[in-house]
């Protein structure tokens, strides 16, 4: 099962965890306080460029009936897109921004390049998902309603095709996140609200309804005898940017290391405990400079589900702080290369698709699935654990995790 202890399974007393959200506390208000004109031209240059490669790509379309054309406005197109999703769309509609009082990038302004509104975005995302990261029966973004990403979650043979399922979301992101917006597997167990979720499915029409007529309808037809080259150009930049942030997204909440935790957990939780379950629940990817850029900075996950709004060009700042964090309470700091992370998220899609009986590690201590009592059944690891008396170091879940392995 899930975690249901969080501070048994960290390895830290009640004064650690407290402790541990005094500093995380600490951290947050020294951004704040020092939020200014750097970061504001931060956003305007971002701004700036997203908006003259989506520019320079619908103009180069105007010749896509030339293959050389055709893939160089694709390609900026793809790129536009990708940054208007990620560090633009995701990190305004966040409030990352609203300290600036900018009503152009404020989060109750924007509205982004993506089938799902905003509004939407905002409830199944920025609250739903943020406040129930990773707790399974309450936050919908594990496995998404089509995919089987831990063991609490009860197999049936509908996921022997997550595979394939997984291939056609990856694909279709943006329009899997409307979906998700409307809560269809909720729809799909008859526990929804009716009125509710017709209001729901107007607006995610709408939104639809204009971003189809914008892509696939009004842009071509500018082009005039380019429209069907235009048409498939289009196409194939949304696809572009849908698998970047499947892709983003999954390498940061679905890796080993990324823990699942159940309503139990939470029920009790205090802010200090919350902030420790977004560290443990979270993954981050390496990156430079300009990975992290087109990624919106998600390759700080970890940093990111701690402090969702706080401005995203300051992840890598904050990052120093947690992995020193992450040291000082011997707390591991899950990251790897991009397609590392990627791996094991495949690798987890692919093995939960079979039937419990089929996997050789338990459902409290699997690679993609821990629990406090993946220490138990080890006879006692727990005692060797606490502050050291004769180095004054704290022994917690790193060291146990470390000594599993060894």
């Amino acid at each position: 099962m899930a975690i249901t202890d969080i501070k048994e399974y960290s390895h830290l007393t009640d004064a650690d965890v407290e402790a541990l959200g005094a500093e995380l506390d600490a951290i947050r208000a020294d951004i704040e306080e020092s939020r200014g004109a750097r970061d504001a031209r931060y956003i305007d240059r971002t701004i700036k460029l997203q908006r003259s490669l989506a520019i320079a790509g619908r103009v180069v379309l105007f010749g896509s009936r030339k293959r050389p054309a055709w893939i160089l406005g694709t390609a900026l197109m793809g790129a536009a897109k990708i940054i208007e999703n990620m560090e633009l769309g995701h990190n305004v509609i966040h409030g990352q921004w609203d300290w600036m009082n900018d009503p152009e990038i404020h989060s109750s302004n924007w509205e982004w390049d993506n089938t799902c509104p905003s509004s939407g975005w905002k409830h199944s995302h920025n609250y739903v998902h943020h406040k129930f990261t990773n707790i399974v029966g309450l936050d919908s973004d594990v496995g998404y309603g089509i995919l089987r990403m831990t063991r609490d979650q009860k197999w049936s043979p509908v996921y022997l095709a997550q595979p394939f399922y997984n291939v056609l979301l990856a694909l279709l992101f943006e329009w899997g996140v409307a979906l998700h917006h409307l809560d269809v597997e909720s729809i799909r167990r008859g526990d929804y609200d009716r009125a509710e979720t017709l209001r729901n499915a107007k607006e995610v029409g709408r939104k639809i309804a204009r971003q189809v007529g914008k892509d696939y309808v009004v842009f071509p037809a500018l082009t005039g005898p380019a429209w069907k080259s235009t048409l498939t150009a289009n196409i194939t930049a949304n696809v572009i940017r849908n698998l970047w942030a499947y892709g983003v997204i999954f390498c940061g909440h679905f890796p080993d290391g990324a823990e699942k935790f159940t309503k139990e957990e939470f029920e009790k939780e205090t802010k200090a405990e919350w902030y420790l379950r977004q560290m443990l629940g979270s993954a981050n990817f390496n990156a430079g400079p300009v990975l992290a850029f087109m990624s919106g900075n998600l390759c700080y996950q970890i940093e990111h589900h701690a402090f969702p709004d706080l401005p995203s060009n300051r992840y890598a700042e904050i990052g120093v702080k947690m992995r020193e964090l992450c040291d000082k309470y011997d707390l591991p700091y899950t990251t790897g290369s991009l397609p590392h992370q990627y791996g094991l998220t495949l690798r987890t899609i692919f093995k939960l698709a079979l039937p419990n009986r089929f996997l050789s590690a338990s459902a409290d201590d699997a690679p993609e699935t821990a629990s406090e009592l993946r220490f138990r059944i080890r006879g006692g690891m727990k005692e060797v654990f606490g502050v050291d008396p004769a180095t004054g170091k704290r022994r917690g879940l790193r060291t146990a995790l470390a000594m599993i392995r060894n």
